[in-house]
């Protein structure tokens, strides 16, 4: 307990004003006493206002399965071109074009050429080739965008996001610029978070991940490691940035205090919502607003891998809480809103694709917003899920995790 309450109170630090920083650290260190006597992790400031979800019913089987694609080796993304192929990125460093018949042919390889930097993956790693998503203009100017982890000399790798331009067919690219390079580089192989989304006003919003072992730099300002950034697509930083101002903060920050989110949507009502891993506990559903703290690792509700709790705050004025968290930890990876009509019962509700637990969270959008009643989908698979989207056709597309056996599943309703 004793490294504990130091590594806590060394970072709460950094949390603000100094009048701040004086007020959460001795606040921190009495917590930490009274959590060492109880155990209890209770916090004497901040309102605890996310739900704790666990373990949900089974959902009753009322859709068919099918399989649009397979043989895949550990994909990770999936994106819908408009003449019905698709998009998928493998975290081993191919990108592939998937025809309406579910013919894969190869568009570019991150692992050869000397046109962009190499990706970097291999077993025990997390790291790899990740999100690809469309443009929202891209009817009429056919770019994609395309996050992943690349060499960077020395044994040092980081996330960088590109921008390219598909060919007509779809089955090549060309034009990349890189427009996002995350800071600094590292030489662990995990928690990148990686997903792409665009807001309304046309900029583009992704996680990085705090790389598992510089957890702590989540609360500070110079760097990437547990922030959500906002760019332009032509990766400058948009004037409104909640940093952009201030000395010796990265401007493309938009939110920080995250773990490792792996699911970022913008939701039918306008709001930016994302989804984080945990450890062994505490993974959140958050919505995320411009300048804020979710408070990793200072103020979780997470159980670490030993089953001890992360940090003795479970809230604190000045940090964000997540409207949901998960404990057991379910692993999220993709995240989607459904807005197709082959299932009414399912409009503007959340699906959350699980790692862990071998499942698809579905969770209820109540019509104030709010979130409601989970159940878990397609468990009777027992396969990991890595990605979820809502397809153009009404379907809710799925990407197993089945090492180079993976399949993308196609679901519909029953006949």
């Amino acid at each position: 307990m004793v490294d504990n309450r130091s590594y806590l109170a060394d970072n709460m630090s950094k949390l603000g004003d100094v009048a701040m920083k004086l007020k959460m650290l001795n606040i921190l260190l009495l917590s930490a006493v009274l959590a060492a006597c109880s155990n209890q992790g209770a916090s004497p400031s901040g309102e605890k206002t996310s739900q704790l979800a666990e373990r949900a019913p089974a959902a009753a089987i009322d859709y068919k399965i099918d399989t649009v694609a397979q043989g895949l080796d550990h994909p990770w993304s999936l994106a819908f071109l408009p003449n019905g192929g698709k998009l998928v990125t493998q975290r081993t460093g191919k990108l592939l074009h998937i025809n309406a018949a579910g013919e894969s042919s190869l568009i570019y390889d991150f692992n050869e050429g000397s046109d962009y930097p190499k990706v970097h993956h291999g077993i025990g790693r997390q790291a790899g080739l990740f999100d690809v998503i469309l443009h929202p203009d891209f009817a009429n100017h056919r770019m994609v965008f395309i996050s992943y982890a690349a060499e960077q000399g020395d044994d040092k790798n980081t996330l960088l996001l590109y921008r390219f331009n598909l060919s007509e067919d779809g089955k090549s690219i060309s034009n990349g610029q890189k427009i996002f390079t995350a800071s600094p580089a590292r030489i662990q192989g995990n928690h990148y978070g990686a997903r792409i989304a665009f807001l309304a006003d046309g900029t583009l919003v992704m996680p990085v991940g705090d790389a598992f072992h510089f957890r702590e730099e989540a609360q500070t300002l110079d760097n990437h490691f547990g922030k959500i950034i906002r760019i332009n697509e032509d990766g400058s930083v948009p004037s409104d940035n909640p940093f952009i101002n201030q000395e010796g903060a990265f401007p493309e920050i938009w939110s920080y205090g995250h773990r490792n989110p792996q699911g970022i949507i913008v939701t039918s009502d306008g709001r930016l919502l994302a989804n984080e891993h945990g450890p062994a506990g505490g993974d959140e559903i958050n919505a995320i607003k411009k300048g804020a703290n979710y408070g990793w690792p200072i103020v979780t509700y997470a159980l670490d891998y030993s089953g001890g709790r992360v940090s003795p705050f479970e809230a604190l004025d000045g940090t964000e809480q997540s409207l949901v968290h998960f404990t057991p930890s379910i692993a999220p990876s993709g995240f989607a809103q459904y807005t197709g009509d082959l299932f009414p019962n399912w409009q503007g509700d959340l699906f959350l694709s699980a790692l862990v637990l071998k499942h698809v969270r579905h969770v209820n959008m109540n019509a104030d917003g709010t979130l409601g009643k989970q159940s878990e989908l397609f468990g009777e698979l027992n396969v990991r899920f890595r990605d979820v989207r809502n397809g153009p056709d009404g379907a809710l597309y799925v990407l197993t995790e089945e090492g180079s056996k993976s399949r993308i599943l196609r679901i519909s309703p029953q006949p």
